[in-house]
């Protein structure tokens, strides 16, 4: 099985990265991809570049074998949907290869709004990071939606390819790109953060307005 994990990664950091892992372990996947979006549908625009973005994601998964960059989203035109990103995966990969989309709890509260959402489960399974005891009931239509679909043990996705959704407890770290935008605009350091590659990259590269707002600090004092 493929998991694979999109997101804008405005920038890549530690709360990606954790349950990221644990999930590749705890469904033994072959592989996981990260994808930056190019043009999120559910937010704002990102800080940075598609381009930036995906450099500092392939600088954070360069050590760790399993994890991959997939550009694919970056070059398309119009909002990065999922549906989309799920139809390449199969024209490129066939019918039976057993693909995993990774989303946090709130994503999926809120996938009866995405785009084709149906067709999102009869492309992939979905596996839902959470916290554990995060468990809560859903909404009339996501409820609707999942029902029957939900496997009581993490082996059943590997008995078909897609329309499975399962909940897997992760370390849930409290770290928010927003919150490192934050800090680097206010010239604070993000190291421990985000991994030691990608802050060289941003000090390096005065990625988030750090370098700025560093000098401005340091005139100031």
């Amino acid at each position: 099985m493929i998991g694979l994990l999109g997101g804008t990664f405005d920038p890549i950091h530690f709360g990606h990265l954790r349950p990221a892992l644990e999930i590749r372990d705890a469904l033994g996947l072959d592989e996981l991809r990260f994808l930056p979006c190019r043009i999120p549908p559910h937010r704002g625009t990102p800080r940075e570049s598609a381009q930036t973005r995906a450099a500092l994601v392939a600088q954070a998964l360069a050590d760790e074998a399993g994890f991959a960059l997939d550009r694919r989203e970056l070059g398309r035109e119009g909002p990065s949907y999922t549906v989309d990103t799920l139809e390449s995966f199969r024209a490129e990969l066939g019918a039976q290869v057993g693909l995993c989309w990774i989303m946090g709890r709130d994503a999926f509260n809120g996938l009866p709004k995405w785009h084709r959402p149906h067709d999102v489960l009869r492309l992939a399974h979905i596996v839902v990071a959470q916290r554990p005891g995060e468990e809560g009931e859903p909404g009339a239509a996501l409820a609707e939606m999942i029902a029957g679909r939900v496997s009581e043990s993490l082996t059943e996705l590997t008995q078909q390819p897609a329309g499975c959704v399962a909940f897997v407890d992760v370390t849930q770290l409290a770290i928010s790109a927003t919150m490192i935008r934050e800090a680097l605009a206010r010239g604070q350091s993000a190291r421990f953060l985000v991994p030691e590659r990608v802050w060289e990259t941003i000090r390096a590269e005065g990625l988030y307005g750090w370098k700025n707002a560093a000098t401005e600090a340091a005139n100031s004092g």
